[in-house]
């Protein structure tokens, strides 16, 4: 796996993978940048998000639940002296849908969790990340 990443100006760059996709990365006016495009770490939480989210959702539909709507936000806390990293995350899972089972979203989220998802592997090396989920009930 290999990724590139190509200044443009300031501090603006385009980063692109194997894949074959781009992403604008950019930086807050407050230190120099023009706010034009994902912030760096940013893109670790939309990495994390995607990559549980698509475990889940895939376990879900092997259980054969009745998802009709689906999302997933991560919310980080950040250290207040630099390199601010994160010192603790929340990843919050809304399920919607008819009938569905709590203790298969449970199980999905703790399969993603444990076995199959990489950047929250990664990641929880270095900060704590605890899980929530709710389940929108949706008319039929």
């Amino acid at each position: 796996m290999q990724a590139t990443v190509t200044w443009d100006h300031g501090l603006t760059l385009s980063g692109s993978a194997d894949s074959g996709f781009s992403v604008p990365l950019g930086a807050e006016r407050s230190v120099g940048g023009d706010e034009d495009g994902f912030r760096p770490l940013e893109l670790m939480l939309v990495s994390l998000a995607g990559c549980t989210g698509m475990d889940v959702i895939s376990i879900l539909t092997k259980k054969r639940q009745d998802v009709t709507g689906f999302n997933v936000q991560v919310d980080a806390e950040r250290a207040e002296e630099h390199p601010r990293v994160f010192t603790a995350i929340t990843v919050t899972y809304t399920v919607r849908g008819r009938n569905i089972d709590p203790a298969a979203v449970e199980r999905a989220i703790e399969l993603s969790e444990t076995r199959y998802c990489p950047a929250q592997a990664m990641l929880v090396q270095a900060v704590p990340i605890r899980h929530t989920f709710r389940i929108e009930e949706e008319e039929a």
